[in-house]
């Protein structure tokens, strides 16, 4: 699995670098990475993980569509934040759906860790939702995601993927500062 996890990292670190930039081209990076690592993820029986994976492939798809209709719309990809109640609404629904899922994983499968494989999952769902809506908070959960996650993938010896979520929040400082430097001083959207 190491050659496949290696893949996986290259390719998902090029999919980050070119998010922090906006481009569009980050959508393709994503989608192979995200898949490559679902087998990644099963085969450490991170299910949640391996799950997630899964669905990136499908956001990743709804950001690339989104992405190009505003930029097509405004000829660059714009920045937006949520409202107060929008992120209330976030970290709420982040927190209860953490409950459920990690009981879940808890209580029906042989799962490693999984009250944090749960929470890692649900935030990623969040953020990756955020991020294909160009929502500047996205940034945020990426920054805790990747924070939680290097201790996880080191302690199920996933050393790469380890040393991969940390250039992640190297790469997640850097777009949340450059995102704030781009994004117009506009009113909040509610969503």
């Amino acid at each position: 699995m190491n050659g496949l996890e290696l893949a996986a990292a290259l390719l998902g670190i090029v999919c980050v670098a070119l998010v922090v930039l906006r481009r569009i081209g980050n959508f393709a990076f994503g989608i192979a990475s995200t898949a490559l690592y679902a087998a990644v993820f099963f085969g450490a029986k991170l299910y949640s993980d391996a799950l997630l994976q899964l669905f990136f492939v499908a956001v990743n798809a709804y950001g690339w569509w989104n992405w190009t209709r505003a930029s097509a719309a405004t000829g660059e990809i714009p920045v937006e934040r949520l409202a107060g109640r929008a992120r209330l609404g976030w970290v709420g629904g982040i927190a209860g759906a953490t409950l459920l899922w990690g009981g879940l994983m808890h209580r029906f499968t042989d799962a490693s860790y999984p009250w944090a494989d749960a929470g890692i999952a649900i935030a990623s769902v969040a953020a990756q939702i955020l991020m294909a809506q160009r929502r500047i908070e996205n940034w945020w959960l990426w920054i805790a995601v990747d924070l939680a996650s290097v201790p996880l993938y080191a302690a199920k010896e996933l050393y790469l993927t380890a040393g991969l979520y940390t250039i992640y929040l190297a790469l997640a400082l850097w777009g949340l500062l450059d995102w704030h430097r781009v994004r117009r001083p506009a009113r909040p959207v509610v969503a």
